[in-house]
């Protein structure tokens, strides 16, 4: 496929609360750090580019969080991209912190997630952000207490619209009682359907569903990923993407790299179609590997 004809855009529109439309295919940031997700980038220089790279490709939503770096990944964004072009949506993340590589503790308390915001909007230049996303419910701080906290700065003009990460539809129910939420990313991919009964969910109440680890396939799964890739001359992600993108029409993956190469390759599944037999063998996939 030829760098013109590769564009986010082929892949349909997806709404985030009535309000912003942005493509099906984003670009997740968080790969774009250092080892462990901790500290810059081993190549600033080619991180940069690849963000640059992902908006003349048609991406126009983001995603990001403050633990990924923590705040390299958000400083990286800004520097690459600001002043922003009209229509790009950087969704970013509170209430995980990062005290080393590969580690991560909770911190969903109000007055965290305040700060974080106001970390965030320094970081990331903007006056407000258009998608601000509770990383993960902390353990040990009410639920209600954190989603107030964001309800409040999205009245207070320092956030637009509310989203969660890695929640239960328990969850989503309960949040939804104090403010929207437009969007929601858990883990999910072909082979890992543990929350399907929350894509559903999602579906059913015009709620974004970002997934993150799109591949998540072990050495059956893939199996099945090459065979089908080989037959449609493509890569296995490609074909991990298009299924994601066939499964819903709220579904918003957002795959991550560090390499240009693997940014435009993952951009030319936005218009990979596959047969309703290759989408079913997929989704069969759980079912195949399941322990017995």
């Amino acid at each position: 496929m030829s760098k013109k004809k590769l564009s986010a855009s082929l892949a349909g529109d997806v709404s985030l609360g009535g309000e912003i439309s942005v493509h099906r295919l984003g670009f997740g940031a968080m790969r774009l750090t250092g080892e462990g997700i901790w500290g810059p980038p081993k190549d600033r220089k080619g991180a940069l580019a690849v963000l640059r790279r992902a908006v003349e490709l048609d991406i126009n939503f983001i995603d990001t969080a403050d633990s990924y770096g923590p705040y390299i990944s958000e400083e990286l964004i800004a520097e690459a991209l600001f002043p922003y072009a009209a229509g790009l949506v950087i969704a970013t993340k509170g209430g995980w912190n990062r005290p080393g590589p590969n580690q991560w503790t909770h911190d969903a308390t109000p007055a965290h997630l305040r700060q974080a915001v106001e970390g965030s909007l320094k970081r990331l230049r903007l006056d407000r952000i258009d998608v601000y996303q509770l990383h993960i419910p902390d353990p040990v701080v009410s639920f209600e207490s954190s989603v107030e906290t964001l309800a409040e700065l999205r009245n207070e003009g320092k956030i637009r619209l509310v989203a969660l990460s890695n929640v239960t539809q328990e969850h989503i129910e309960r949040a939804r009682r104090i403010v929207p939420i437009v969007s929601v990313q858990n883990r999910y991919s072909f082979a890992d359907r543990e929350w399907d009964y929350v894509v559903d969910y999602c579906e059913s109440n015009g709620i974004a569903f970002i997934p993150w680890f799109p591949l998540g396939a072990g050495k059956v799964a893939g199996d099945f990923l090459n065979h089908i890739a080989q037959a449609l001359r493509a890569s296995p992600t490609q074909i991990a993407l298009a299924w994601l993108l066939g499964r819903s029409s709220i579904m918003l993956p957002i795959p991550g790299t560090s390499s240009m190469e693997h940014l435009e390759e993952n951009i030319a599944a936005a218009s990979l179609r596959l047969t309703d037999e290759d989408y079913q063998m997929l989704s069969k996939v759980p079912e195949l590997v399941a322990p017995r």
